[in-house]
C-alpha cells in the first residue's frame, strides 16, 4: 500500500497509485508520498506542481505518474498552489513549501516537474522569490512560458459573457495572455537568477479527434503553429532551456507516468545546480508572435429561449470547424447553409482548457458552400461563444501588423479588394477604444495603448475578395504597456 502523508490535513492512504478519499484542497498544503523501501542517495526528491484549474490530484487520480516514480525508487511530494492565481501569488507560496520539503527531506536538493503554469510558478519561485538552493533542476510538462492565445480570447471583445459566467477570467488567465507573458519574460530573462536552475523542456502536438475536449483549443490555436490543445511548441520552450522532446501528447496526457517518466528521469539528479551563461542567447521570439494568420471568425453573447447568428464562407474555402461553445449543454443546435441545407447532428464534448466545463456543439464540413451561414441554438437562457474556424488560402492575406501606442496596421495583400475593419479595445472589462475604418490598401488604425497594463485587441474584418465576392475574419491579439509606454506584443 502506498501512502501520502498530508501535511496540514489528515493523512489519507493510496492504493495502487489511487488516492482513496477527496481531502480538502487547500493552497499551501503538501502531501509526501509513501517512502520507497530502499532510499538511494543518489536519487533526489520529486517535486511535483500542478497547473491552473488543477490541484495535487492531478499526479494520482486517473495518472500512474506518483507509482511509477514511487516503482523507481523515488521519494515525492505534491504541493497545491491556487489554480486561479498568478505567478506573483503562487511563487512566493511555492518558495517557502520548497523550503519546507527541502529540510523534510533531510536538505536533499530536490527536483520539481510542474506542468502547464505550474512551471511559470516555480520559475518565479526559483528566480524572484530565490529559492533556488533548494533545487537543482526544473522539469516543465507544456508549460506556456510565452503565455497562451486562449488566455488572449477568454478577454477578448466576443467571449466576456461567457469567459464570466464560467469564471474563465481570473488572475491565471489573466496573466497567460500572451501580452502580459511578453513583458514577464523580460523581467525574468534578464534576472540574475535565471541562469541558477538547468530547465528542461516537453511540448506536446496532439489535440485529439474532431470533438474531442482539447480539440476546440488545437484548432484555434493552429494557425499559431503546433499545439496540445492548450500550448504551442513555441511557447513550451525557453531559449536558454534543454529541449528534451516534442512528442505526440496532449495537454492532458503528457504527465502521464507511462508517457514522460522515462524520459525526463535522466535529469532527475540532485546534483547541485551548475551554472551555465546567456552569452549568445537571444529570448526573441518576435518573427513567429508577429505573424497572426485570421483563419476564424468569431461571435458572442447571452440569449433567451433562441439565438441565430451568421457568418460569411468565401469561395475556395477546403473546411469549415464550427463550434457553438455555451456555459449549457443545448437542447438544439443547428447549422443552415446558404442554400438551406439543415445540418443538426452536432458532436458534443464539454471542455478541459481555458474554458473548462463550457459546452462545446461542433459541426466539420469539407468543401463548404460559400455565402452565408447561419447557426441556430435553443435553450431557456445561455451565454455562448461562437467560433467558425476556416480553413481557407485567404488565411494568410489579412494580418494584424505594427502595433504601437497610438495606432496599428491591418495589412492585407493583392487577393484581398478592400476591407471594413471594426476594431474595439479593451482593459480590465471594458472597451476603452473603439473605431470602424473603410481600407483599400495598408493603412494605420488609431489606437490607444497608453495605459499600463494589459490591452485586448479584437478586429472583425469585413471585405471582398479581388474577385469581388464577400468573406470576414476576427482577429484576437493582446499587448502589454509598462509604465514607459512600451508595448510588448
Amino acid at each position: 500500500m502506498l501512502v501520502l502523508a498530508v501535511w496540514f490535513v489528515v493523512p489519507f492512504s493510496v492504493q495502487a497509485g489511487v488516492i482513496g478519499g477527496d481531502p480538502s484542497v487547500v493552497p499551501g498544503q503538501w502531501h509526501v508520498g509513501d517512502t520507497p523501501s530502499y532510499v538511494d542517495p543518489a536519487k533526489p526528491p520529486i517535486v511535483f506542481i500542478h497547473g491552473f484549474n488543477s490541484s495535487s490530484k492531478t499526479w494520482w487520480e486517473e495518472n500512474d505518474m506518483y507509482q511509477t516514480a514511487y516503482e523507481n525508487g523515488y521519494q515525492t511530494a505534491f504541493v497545491d498552489v491556487h489554480p486561479d492565481k498568478n505567478m506573483w501569488t503562487n511563487g512566493p507560496l511555492l518558495a517557502t513549501k520548497l523550503r519546507e520539503i527541502y529540510d523534510h527531506f533531510g536538505e536533499k536538493k530536490l527536483v520539481v516537474v510542474a506542468h502547464s503554469k505550474g512551471g511559470i510558478d516555480t520559475q518565479n519561485a526559483l528566480v524572484h522569490q530565490g529559492a533556488y538552493p533548494y533545487v537543482s533542476n526544473l522539469i516543465t510538462l507544456s508549460t506556456p512560458h510565452h503565455g497562451s492565445q486562449l488566455a488572449d480570447l477568454a478577454y477578448s471583445n466576443w467571449t466576456s459573457w461567457l469567459s464570466g459566467i464560467l469564471g474563465s477570467q481570473n488572475d491565471a488567465i489573466y496573466s497567460l495572455q500572451t501580452g502580459y507573458m511578453k513583458h514577464y519574460r523580460t523581467e525574468t530573462d534578464s534576472h540574475a537568477n535565471v541562469y541558477r536552475n538547468p530547465i528542461y523542456t516537453f511540448g506536446g502536438t496532439s489535440w485529439g479527434s474532431f470533438g474531442s475536449p482539447l480539440y476546440f483549443g488545437g484548432m484555434y490555436l493552429n494557425s499559431h503553429g503546433q499545439n496540445d490543445g492548450a500550448v504551442t511548441i513555441t511557447s513550451s520552450r525557453l531559449p536558454y532551456a534543454t529541449e528534451v522532446r516534442i512528442g505526440e501528447w496532449d495537454h492532458l496526457n503528457i504527465i502521464k507516468g507511462s508517457s514522460t517518466f522515462a524520459l525526463f528521469k535522466p535529469y532527475l539528479t540532485n546534483v547541485p545546480a551548475a551554472s551555465f551563461s546567456a552569452a549568445g542567447v537571444s529570448t526573441s521570439l518576435d518573427a513567429e508572435e508577429n505573424i497572426d494568420d485570421s483563419s476564424a471568425i468569431y461571435r458572442g453573447g447571452e440569449f433567451t429561449n433562441e439565438a441565430t447568428q451568421t457568418f460569411t464562407i468565401e469561395e475556395g474555402t477546403k473546411q469549415i470547424n464550427v463550434d457553438w461553445l455555451s456555459d449549457q449543454k443545448m437542447d438544439q443546435v443547428q447549422l443552415v447553409s446558404p442554400s438551406g441545407k439543415t445540418y443538426t447532428k452536432s458532436v458534443h464534448s464539454i471542455d478541459e482548457g481555458v474554458f473548462k466545463g463550457a459546452h462545446h456543439h461542433m459541426f466539420q464540413l469539407n468543401a463548404p458552400e460559400a455565402g452565408t451561414w447561419k447557426v441556430e441554438a435553443k435553450h431557456a437562457k445561455a451565454a455562448y461563444f461562437l467560433n467558425v474556424n476556416i480553413t481557407s488560402p485567404l488565411n494568410s492575406d489579412v494580418q494584424l501588423n505594427t502595433i504601437t501606442p497610438s495606432s496599428m496596421e491591418v495589412v492585407h495583400t493583392n487577393n484581398i479588394q478592400q476591407i471594413d475593419a471594426n476594431v474595439k479595445i479593451k482593459k480590465n472589462g471594458k472597451v476603452i477604444h473603439k473605431q470602424q475604418k473603410k481600407m483599400n490598401k495598408k493603412q494605420k488604425i488609431a489606437a490607444s495603448l497608453t495605459e499600463e497594463g494589459v490591452h485586448n485587441i479584437t478586429v472583425d474584418v469585413k471585405g471582398k475578395t479581388k474577385n469581388g465576392k464577400p468573406f470576414e475574419r476576427t482577429i484576437v491579439k493582446s499587448v502589454y504597456v509598462d509604465g514607459n509606454g512600451k508595448v510588448y506584443k
